[in-house]
Formats: C-alpha cells, sequence, structure tokens
C-alpha cells in the first residue's frame, strides 16, 4: 500500500532551531519511516562534552599503570572501561 504523500522538511539555520522543531513536531508526517533505509556513518566523530571527575588518587595511579601496560593514555581506558560497563548495565535493563 503506497504510503501518502509527506511534507517536505523545511531548511533549517542551525541544529538549535532544528531542535526546537523536531521537538514540536511529529516526524512522520515529514518522512516515511517504513521504506528507510538503515545507514552507518564509520568516520563521524561523537560530540564530546569535557566533565570534572574527582576520583581517589589510588584509582587514577591504578588506571595510569594499567593504561601504561596497554600503552594508551589512562583517559582513554578510563573511556573503554566507561563503555564496557554501560554496554553490560544496558543488556541487563
Amino acid at each position: 500500500m503506497p504510503s501518502a504523500k509527506k511534507k517536505p522538511v523545511p531548511e533549517f539555520r542551525s541544529e538549535d532551531e532544528e531542535r526546537k522543531f523536531w521537538a514540536d513536531h511529529d516526524s512522520t508526517e515529514f518522512i516515511d519511516w517504513q521504506s528507510a533505509e538503515r545507514s552507518k556513518f564509520p568516520n563521524l566523530k561523537p560530540t564530546l562534552r569535557t566533565i570534572s571527575l574527582r576520583l581517589p588518587i589510588s584509582m587514577i595511579e591504578d588506571l595510569k599503570v594499567l593504561a601504561n601496560r596497554r600503552d594508551v593514555p589512562y583517559q582513554s581506558l578510563l573511556k573503554v572501561f566507561l563503555a564496557e560497563r554501560l554496554k553490560k548495565e544496558r543488556r541487563r535493563a
């Protein structure tokens, strides 16, 4: 069964403008999700936010030792550990 004609998606001047638009509009009026195809963007970099995190010095030292053994920065290793735990918790939920 062919889908009804969809409204054109407007042009946006900024991401904030687009976010506000989609917060108030139903995407099914604009996009035929039945005919949508899944895409992968392997080179897309996630948006990062800097946070301040207080950790015991001993924990940081342990991270540095482990990271040194793997030849990676300790902050990168911490992100890997967090990602693994988040994945585990999502599976559990």
